[in-house]
């Protein structure tokens, strides 16, 4: 059996705001696959786009040389065919690069869709194939994954691109250069005397930019987190009520400023180094001119050859330039590719058998044994050396207060994770042996912190069960079984009623066919309804069933969920434990371990911590008089 999934390894990618060369390689690499898998001829043209567009600027300054020296030779009659040759030459070259931009924006377009699709598909492939909850209950991960998505909309498209824009600028920086060695090899010297402070600094810039970019990435989320609180629905009442939209606000407000200083920083850096650039750079090509302008008086340069230099001055400043930002912009795009391939990349969170076995009807037992579990290490231990078995066909009830440990056991039952210490057996196999898939296929759960999905009330339902989305008598069989089924059917459009009200457009806000709200008690009975329609389940957990429900309601659908655990295997977890003493075995959970455990009358007779919450829980309901007469009772004892 194998079990060699290392669930930290995604946090080996790369992290920094630089990456290094060879890394850069591969990621651009790998960007530029993707881009071929997912269009493949739009990503040609791509390529053959920045070619001309690589090519275009040198061919034109050539063509207007040779025009040029035709004409100040003053051989126009003798050579009248050639000069309306380059002439077409020349439109024809100068309609091909007055194209490209328009045609690499449809191709961009095209192409950047159909990546889109394909990496934000890979992307939610990658995050559903985590079994366990580890790694989206990781805040690093989570922050990883958020710019993972940005990633997925953005990087790979801008990392192609940039990369292109990248090779065009190479060719026309070679173009020129190559233009200018054959014609007059010192003017190279020139040249690239004129453009060595554009490279210097635009690559400073372009680093400090990035270097930015990173270092305001948590104060621009924190940003986002307090608008998105700011207008949040679920946030609102106790936002309005506690009176905290200011204080909110204020704290969105102060992390806006301080981004705000930072980029008028940058901005301020970046102003004064390219105003100085740019000086610079008009006077050494000022120089290089007049120095031009003096070997063609002297006969040693053509007036096509100073047009030349003249463009090829202009050429390379301007593919300097590009090549630096389109550089900066491809760094910046490479390092949200780094999260992107970080969670695409990131192995099992679970250890995954070698041949999983699948779980089988459950005949004998559940059984933990000597289970120990922190979700962290250096972290405090939840479950301390549980030992419980939950034979097949009886109903467990799981008691305990807060934090004793009661959901994380159930994690572990449906294997969201596994053990620290000890290990949890399916009919004597263990759950690290059973393919993870088909065990959760065995199982029905109530959890207390249910989903409510914006989608209609028969598909909240269906959910649960997906072959049955379709099957509206069952459906309808589960909502009744959960008591819901009266509310969802009185619902403007019944069971195809939208339980959502964040679709609506203008024309449809006064529709209330488009989607209604449901109360809290409401949408746990359709959660229930959930659990019951997978009603062929092996192990059926109820995690606090029936918390939001009031006293009527509860008794109502308990009554129901008895029915439905008679003859099966379930665990029943509650604070009230009015609602678990039918169960065949009660467990006491504190502090992580089993202090506790037998039927309602024989934990009631021992007088240990169960008696102890039940008599608490009790005396709620018993009249002030009766609490006098327990005391007395007491102080008698």
């Amino acid at each position: 059996m194998t079990r060699t999934a290392d669930p930290d390894a995604w946090q080996a990618a790369p992290s920094s705001a630089r990456i290094g060369a060879g890394t850069a390689g591969r990621y651009l690499r790998d960007a530029l696959l993707l881009a071929w898998r997912a269009a493949p001829l739009a990503t040609t043209a791509k390529l053959l786009l920045a070619l001309l567009a690589g090519v275009g600027p040198v061919a034109l300054a050539w063509l207007t040389k040779l025009v040029v020296d035709r004409l100040a030779a003053g051989e126009a009659g003798r050579h009248l065919g050639e000069l309306l040759m380059l002439a077409a030459a020349l439109g024809a070259v100068g309609a091909i690069v007055a194209a490209q931009p328009h045609l690499t924006g449809y191709v961009d377009g095209v192409s950047g869709r159909a990546l889109r699709l394909l990496v934000t598909g890979r992307l939610y492939t990658a995050v559903n194939s985590f079994a366990g909850l580890a790694r989206l209950e990781n805040p690093r991960f989570r922050d990883r994954l958020q710019l993972a998505e940005s990633a997925g909309r953005l990087g790979p498209a801008h990392c192609v691109s940039g990369g292109l824009g990248v090779a065009q600028g190479v060719l026309t920086l070679f173009g020129f250069l190559g233009s200018l060695l054959a014609v007059a090899p010192a003017m190279v010297l020139v040249v690239a005397v004129a453009a060595a402070p554009t490279t210097w600094v635009e690559i400073r810039l372009s680093r400090q930019r990035a270097a930015l970019a990173w270092r305001l990435g948590h104060a621009e989320r924190r940003e986002v987190f307090y608008a998105r609180l700011l207008t949040s629905l679920e946030a609102a009442k106790e936002i309005r009520l506690f009176g905290l939209g200011d204080f909110f606000t204020n704290r969105l407000l102060r992390e806006l400023r301080h981004v705000n200083r930072e980029r008028n920083t940058m901005d301020r850096r970046e102003m004064l180094g390219q105003a100085t650039l740019a000086l610079l750079a008009a006077a050494v090509a000022a120089g290089g001119l007049a120095w031009a302008i003096t070997l063609a008086a002297d006969g040693r340069l053509t007036v096509g050859d100073v047009t030349l230099f003249v463009a090829a001055v202009a050429g390379v400043q301007t593919a300097l330039g590009g090549m630096v930002a389109q550089g900066a912009a491809m760094h910046h795009a490479l390092l949200l590719f780094d999260h992107y391939r970080a969670v695409v990349g990131a192995p099992p969170d679970l250890p995954e058998p070698a041949g999983a076995v699948d779980p089988g009807p459950l005949r004998q037992a559940i059984e933990l044994r000597d289970v120990w579990f922190r979700y962290a290490d250096g972290q405090p231990w939840i479950l301390r050396g549980v030992d419980l078995i939950i034979p097949a066909g009886s109903t467990v009830a799981l008691v305990g207060l807060n934090g004793a440990g009661k959901s994380t056991l159930v994690k572990l039952l449906c294997r969201f994770y596994d053990p620290v210490r000890g290990d949890v057996r399916w009919d004597g196999t263990d759950l690290r042996d059973l393919d993870v898939v088909e065990l959760r296929k065995r199982l029905s759960v109530v959890f207390q912190d249910f989903m409510g999905y914006d989608l209609s009330a028969a598909e909240n339902i269906g959910v649960g069960d997906l072959e049955r989305l379709a099957d509206r008598a069952g459906i309808t069989a589960a909502a009744r079984s959960a008591g819901c089924h009266d509310a969802l059917a009185a619902l403007p459009a019944g069971y195809d009623t939208l339980l959502s009200r964040i679709f609506l457009d203008d024309a449809a806000e006064e529709d209330p066919r488009m989607g209604v709200s449901l109360s809290g008690g409401q949408w746990q009975r359709v959660a229930v309804a959930r659990a019951v329609l997978r009603d062929e389940r092996d192990l059926l957990i109820l995690d606090e069933p029936t918390a939001g429900l009031d006293a009527e309601a509860e008794h109502q659908v308990h009554l129901r969920l008895r029915a439905l655990r008679q003859g099966r295997t379930s665990l029943l977890i509650s604070h009230r434990l009015s609602t678990v003493r039918d169960a065949d075995l009660i467990v006491v959970l504190d502090g992580g371990r089993i202090v506790e455990q037998g039927s309602h009358e024989s934990l009631m007779a021992a007088g240990g911590r169960y008696s102890g919450l039940f008599h608490l829980q009790a005396r709620g309901y018993q009249a002030p008089d009766d609490h006098s007469s327990d005391r007395e009772s007491q102080v008698r004892t």
